[in-house]
């Protein structure tokens, strides 16, 4: 059984981009993306904290690892992530789009900068992600896209106004992306979180009230753990899902499942 599951599942050797690795939930998608045996990039747009991250995941005896500074809102980072790591693995199997920031601001209150910030940060981010990345895979004619949706993609979650339009669009794109490159070789998925706090949200967005609501909400009556994300990302990012494109996986304890 081991041998099989080994087989389907084995990523040993292939070369993993993270964008936004230094954030919440990438971090730990790195860390699992380096202990199934891949190389690990980590691209953030503080370089402080991709190599807070390597350093991390070197400590606990990983060390096929490159930590990168990268604005994703800057297509000339993107092809010089791209060049960096090509020198430094020779490829790119596997990307993981999941940088970006969120606005709490109240929509007749918010401006166009701030508007601008949280829409290039995610669907500009991710759109030159899989334009530059995803260029060198179908070049190859191989790789996995996996890409950070969320639970407000759709219906959309209240005070989240541009980060849910983000979120959605980027669940379009991956739909797009999944049917136009579908006869290349490249995969291209997205993973679908529900409430994984980090310290900012529960300072911007999760009132008690808020949190009652999101948990009463939330079959399991619990937030989820980074590290419960790990599954299905190895998944996607194997052959175990060969035939598997254009999917949104929603891992947000029975969330989405829930109406009254």
């Amino acid at each position: 059984m081991n041998n099989y599951l080994n087989e389907i599942f084995n990523l040993n050797g292939k070369s993993a981009v993270v964008i936004g690795g230094g954030g919440h939930l990438c971090s730990s998608m790195a860390l699992g993306l380096a202990r199934s045996g891949c190389n690990v990039s980590v691209l953030d747009l503080k370089e402080s904290k991709a190599i807070k991250v390597e350093k991390e995941i070197n400590d606990k005896g990983f060390t096929n690892t490159l930590a990168l500074e990268i604005d994703v809102s800057n297509k000339d980072n993107h092809e010089a992530c791209l060049r960096s790591v090509v020198e430094r693995f020779g490829k790119i199997d596997i990307l993981i789009n999941g940088a970006g920031i969120n606005s709490a601001t109240p929509f007749l209150e918010l401006s166009l900068d701030e508007w601008n910030s949280v829409i290039s940060s995610q669907i500009t981010g991710v759109f030159l992600g899989c334009q530059v990345f995803g260029s060198h895979m179908v070049n190859k004619n191989s790789g996995s896209i996996i890409n950070i949706s969320s639970a407000s993609s759709g219906p959309p979650l209240s005070k989240a106004f541009p980060y849910s339009v983000a979120k959605a669009g980027i669940k379009n794109l991956t739909q797009n992306l999944a049917r136009e490159w579908a006869l290349s070789g490249v995969r291209v998925n997205a993973i679908r979180p529900g409430f994984f706090p980090t310290e900012w949200n529960k300072k911007n967005f999760i009132t008690k009230e808020r949190e009652k609501s999101i948990l009463g909400h939330t079959p399991m009556n619990r937030y989820g753990k980074p590290e419960e994300l790990i599954g299905a990302l190895l998944w996607l990012s194997s052959d175990a899902s060969s035939f598997v494109t254009g999917a949104e996986i929603t891992i947000d304890g029975g969330f989405s499942s829930m109406t009254i």
